[in-house]
């Protein structure tokens, strides 16, 4: 029996078999475009072609208009954080930088207020519950403490000043579960699923370990894990690299799926997450964008994604796509559609 996207990805997320494996599709700007002139559709009709099971709803921002006080600045994030250079670029300076417990209780942090929800409904209801449909901040704490404080003065803190860190995330968690609150009762139920994201993971494991994880950064992502389920919403949190390690406690977190898995990170190889984790979260992703839908041809893409679905799909929780959302401009459009005409082929239950 076919079921809707929305059916068949909630059926994943349940740890059971849908009628075939779930497809997710992310792609950069510049990618999109590219996929869009060359099959000549506009973008429903190019996910609908790719079959993405997937559907994402976004608030808008009613705050403050801030200028930008350096010329070379191409964004500032809502906590005051001007960058610079591609895309959103890298902070120009890091405003809490040595601050003081006081100053940083001080400091100017941003309202929920500013979150224009207004249209979330209306949005989500277009799809007329044919899709899984996902909302909430995307709440990359993480990030924007890295922002604020540096790194290398974020990891120092934590040893030396404990209090100072944990106020910094705490203020920063705070405006977003304000924040996707403020969504989640928009929306009144159009939304399926709670879309975070923080990138704990580098190419060779964690960028800390499981110690500092659990004591500075696990609590948070209980607190976000749980607003979500109070809401009736899984749980979804994209994380790059090589998290093995972390996994555990992504999962005593709360955390239901982890996108977009990395099978050339150390300590990510698919089949060693369905055997140890993949009765307890969803998997989201292991096509290999680094290598296979680059460099590879539709013939090897396919062969590979074969690979994939036939050691993550058996018992459900499974989701299928590239191995980072961002598709980037330089993968030939012919393997991204190797790729999902392999799931049909292959990811039927």
């Amino acid at each position: 029996m076919r079921l809707s996207s929305r059916e068949r990805v909630l059926t994943a997320f349940a740890h059971q078999e849908p009628d075939r494996v779930p497809v997710w599709c992310g792609a950069s700007a510049e990618f999109w475009a590219k996929a869009k002139a060359e099959l000549g559709l506009a973008d429903e009709p190019l996910r609908q072609f790719f079959g993405d099971d997937f559907r994402r709803v976004h608030a808008g921002y009613c705050g403050p208009d801030f200028p930008l006080q350096h010329p070379e600045s191409v964004y500032r994030t809502v906590f005051g954080v001007e960058r610079e250079g591609f895309g959103y670029g890298q902070p120009i300076t890091h405003p809490l930088a040595g601050a003081t417990l006081d100053q940083i209780h001080a400091y100017p942090w941003p309202s929920a207020d500013w979150v224009d929800a207004g249209k979330v409904r209306d949005t989500a209801l277009l799809w007329k519950g044919e899709y899984a449909v996902l909302g909430g901040d995307w709440s990359p704490f993480w990030h924007d403490a890295i922002d604020l404080f540096g790194m290398e003065e974020l990891m120092l803190r934590m040893y030396e000043e404990p209090e100072a860190v944990e106020a910094l995330f705490t203020h920063l968690v705070d405006y977003y579960a304000a924040s996707s609150e403020r969504v989640f009762q928009a929306a009144k139920g159009a939304i399926d699923l709670f879309f975070i994201g923080n990138d704990f993971g580098s190419q060779t494991g964690p960028l800390l370990g499981a110690e500092l994880f659990a004591q500075f950064l696990q609590p948070h992502l209980t607190r976000l894990a749980r607003l979500g389920h109070d809401y009736g919403l899984g749980v979804m949190m994209h994380c790059c690299g090589g998290v093995r390690e972390l996994i555990p406690l992504f999962i005593e977190a709360g955390i239901d799926a982890i996108h977009a898995v990395q099978p050339s990170c150390r300590g990510m190889e698919p089949a060693g997450l369905k055997k140890d984790f993949g009765d307890r979260i969803v998997f989201n992703g292991a096509i290999d964008s680094h290598h296979v839908l680059i460099d590879g041809t539709p013939e090897s893409v396919r062969q590979s994604t074969r690979e994939v679905l036939e050691i993550m799909k058996p018992g459900g929780g499974y989701i299928c796509g590239a191995s980072h959302d961002t598709i980037l401009e330089e993968t030939p459009v012919q393997n991204v559609v190797a790729m999902f005409d392999a799931v049909r082929e292959f990811g039927n239950y």
